[in-house]
């Protein structure tokens, strides 16, 4: 039998019937509650602070979470908030790129971003009392990117350059195309870096009508962890985050999404016979971050367990699968995952083998399981 990637997910979990939960309500009004640990403050216009302070702690690090990944994007704009990840370092209306790492650098500071399918994240580690200087830093490339045309043109190349090695990456390969053939004809079945023509095309003003769109204070917390203040970090907010404009239509954290994409149950096989090894995921239907079924997923993960040939310990000390697929040399390594989203989300296991010839075993014995 060819070596082959094999992503199913045919068969489906039933929809929770729990009502989603904000994960706080719109604020109309400023207000703070204090909660295990964590502090949280909503100003005004929506944005949410929150912090977990160590006051033994000389570092910190602050960041701005926004509720906007390729999830919130379209087929046409397909890689927006990606490419907008990449813009962020490039220049604002009083920084040029180089000014933005000289200032980072002289503070020993380390400033990065990433993007997933719901999320888009800048934050900057650095010492306590570089603080102040790293918030104004972030909400000035968030509020003030020039989107200058010939850095876009220069960061095509560089996110096409990014796309390949992500093409090479087996297990992101097999978990893209197990979000595209679950979430059939849903944005959550998108790419995070879109396809390769999206990335020729993509204009300034589709970035900048993203950032319209997308970056307002009812999307975003500023959260700090580490030696940081939260009523320190309350006023920089409000000093440097107030103006933020707020969503036509804002509905608060956690409520970006009038419906849970459709799940569906499928199937998609990719042949490769020059692959000395299957790379298989089988997923159902999980839950989203705040299903009450969340922790209890979790625990599950953890009683299938991961297992790996190669580091030498018997199969009896991880799960039974991993007894029952080391006994029958069904595959060389497994893994167990709970990838969750606001409303929904992915339970399953990827497997990796050389042993070709008895994947249908392998897949029995995983639905078993």
């Amino acid at each position: 039998m060819a070596s082959r990637l094999l992503l199913n997910n045919a068969f489906k979990a039933g929809r929770p019937s729990w009502a989603r939960q904000a994960i706080r309500p719109l604020a109309t009004a400023a207000a703070t509650q204090i909660s295990a640990g964590t502090r949280i403050t909503s100003l005004k216009n929506g944005l949410t602070i929150a912090t977990e302070a160590n006051p033994l702690a000389q570092t910190a690090t602050v960041g701005v979470f926004i509720d906007a990944g390729s999830r919130a994007e379209t087929a046409k704009n397909n890689g927006a908030a990606h490419f907008l990840e990449h813009m962020a370092f490039k220049g604002t209306g009083t920084r040029g790129q180089h000014d933005i790492e000289l200032q980072i650098e002289n503070m020993g500071a380390h400033l990065n971003a990433y993007t997933s399918r719901e999320q888009t994240v800048y934050y900057a580690k650095t010492f306590k009392s570089d603080i102040p200087k790293s918030v104004e830093v972030l909400s000035d490339i968030l509020q003030n990117s020039t989107l200058n045309t010939d850095a876009i043109e220069r960061e095509r190349d560089v996110i096409l350059r990014e796309q390949q090695e992500v093409d090479k990456m087996m297990e992101e390969v097999v978990f893209d195309h197990l979000h595209a053939t679950a979430f059939q004809g849903e944005a959550l079945g998108r790419t995070i870096l879109g396809p390769k023509e999206n990335i020729k095309s993509l204009t300034r003003d589709d970035l900048a009508n993203y950032i319209k769109t997308n970056y307002t204070a009812d999307r975003m917390v500023l959260v700090g962890a580490g030696g940081v203040d939260h009523d320190a970090l309350v006023e920089l907010a409000e000093k440097h985050f107030s103006k933020l404009p707020v969503s036509v239509n804002p509905t608060g954290l956690g409520k970006t999404y009038a419906f849970p994409p459709n799940f569906t149950g499928s199937e998609i096989r990719l042949q490769d016979d020059t692959m000395p090894q299957a790379h298989i995921a089988i997923a159902v239907e999980g839950c989203g971050w705040t299903n009450p079924d969340y922790y209890t997923m979790l625990v599950l993960q953890s009683i299938i367990g991961t297992w790996d040939r190669s580091l030498g310990a018997s199969a009896n000390t991880s799960s039974r699968l991993a007894s029952i697929v080391h006994q029958n040399k069904l595959a060389s390594s497994f893994m167990s995952f709970n990838t969750s989203y606001t409303d929904t989300g992915l339970f399953g296991i990827y497997f990796i083998t050389e042993n070709k010839d008895c994947q249908d075993d392998l897949i029995h014995f995983a639905q078993k399981e």
